[in-house]
């Protein structure tokens, strides 16, 4: 749709022809450092509009992490108070989002020192996350080789928790099928919710942090396209001629049942679910990738997973291999 309007000059690092950027737009500066930049937002997905600020906060840093970086320099904050509410409740709804988008970017060892605000129709939180580093210091995401595995840092089902959280609420004809033919009981809904919103609101700043030392040689964030659409961008990104093949989908407990049961078509185990604030998919050597996650459990108390493999293939082509694997991922503790 867009690609007669001729976007980009060329000149990003890291990308197909130095055009439109994967992630990040990544640029030399005149001064000769390398500015990383991206942009997202956030529609309320959760009851909590702390969360939602939250989760809008780690989804806007998850682009850059997936850069390799672990540092942002600065936050700009979009957002968009509800003109819908009453005063009062647009007031404190507006207020825990930027709480919660304030905390998430504290956390990150960064700051907000920005941005725009409008009035809205929806209440919607997001922003402009920048670093400036050096060469070396960023993963350029074309370097991926045949012979690498594939990491994954967080497990795959956001999407269909959150549905099913909904569904539950509004007591739908949804929730009912699932609950007349036992697929899912309200405990495993909401242990499946929690660990949903646990997954959405982490930071992947250790992940990214870690991609430099442990020689990754590519890697993008696993949101809206799902897992196998952004492993195509990806491989559609490389110097190389190299396609992708997943093995193993780590799924939040449950959600691939809720899937098998054909209630709803997620396109989770195709997939092709959305996620919000997802993991890392990283493209590395094996033994880097098992020192990687090694490191990354002990530092954040939470699994990543070797999922696939870099194959040669002119066709470029991402794929999930006909005997896959499914790990239920549950919540911890």
């Amino acid at each position: 749709m867009l690609s007669t309007l001729n976007l980009g000059d060329g000149q990003n690092l890291g990308t197909a022809n130095g055009r439109i950027a994967l992630d990040c737009s990544v640029r030399h500066t005149r001064q000769g450092h390398v500015c990383i930049s991206t942009t997202d937002f956030f529609f309320p997905l959760v009851d909590s509009p702390y969360l939602q600020g939250r989760i809008g906060a780690a989804n806007v840093l998850s682009d850059l992490y997936a850069e390799g970086v672990g540092e942002c320099d600065f936050v700009l904050m979009l957002l968009a108070a509800c003109r819908d509410m009453p005063e009062d409740e647009r007031n404190i709804c507006t207020r825990e989002m930027v709480r919660g988008f304030n905390e998430a970017c504290l956390e990150a060892g960064t700051s907000v020192t920005g941005g725009q605000t409008v009035l809205n129709p929806w209440p919607v939180i997001g922003g402009v996350a920048t670093t400036i580093c050096s060469e070396g210091e960023y993963v350029k995401s074309d370097g991926a080789q045949v012979g690498d595995v594939v990491v994954l840092t967080k497990p795959l089902g956001t999407q269909v928790a959150v549905n099913v959280h909904e569904w539950r609420m509004r007591q739908t004809p949804k929730w009912h099928e699932l609950s007349k033919r036992n697929i899912i009981s309200v405990e495993e809904a909401e242990d499946m919710m929690h660990a949903a919103v646990c997954s959405m609101s982490r930071l992947n700043r250790h992940a990214g942090s870690l991609m430099v030392k442990h020689h990754a040689h590519a890697g993008t964030d696993v949101t809206g396209f799902g897992i196998l659409g952004h492993a195509q961008n990806l491989m559609d990104n490389q110097k190389a001629e190299v396609g992708m093949e997943l093995h193993s989908l780590p799924c939040i407990a449950n959600t691939s049942k809720v899937e098998e049961s054909g209630v709803l078509d997620f396109r989770l185990l195709k997939g092709y679910s959305a996620e919000t604030s997802g993991g890392l998919m990283i493209c590395m050597k094996e033994e880097d990738a098992i020192a990687y996650c090694k490191e990354l459990e002990e530092i954040d108390d939470e699994p990543a997973w070797i999922v696939g493999r870099v194959i040669a293939d002119p066709n470029r082509k991402a794929s999930i291999v006909d005997d896959f694997k499914v790990i239920e991922v549950g919540l911890k503790g």
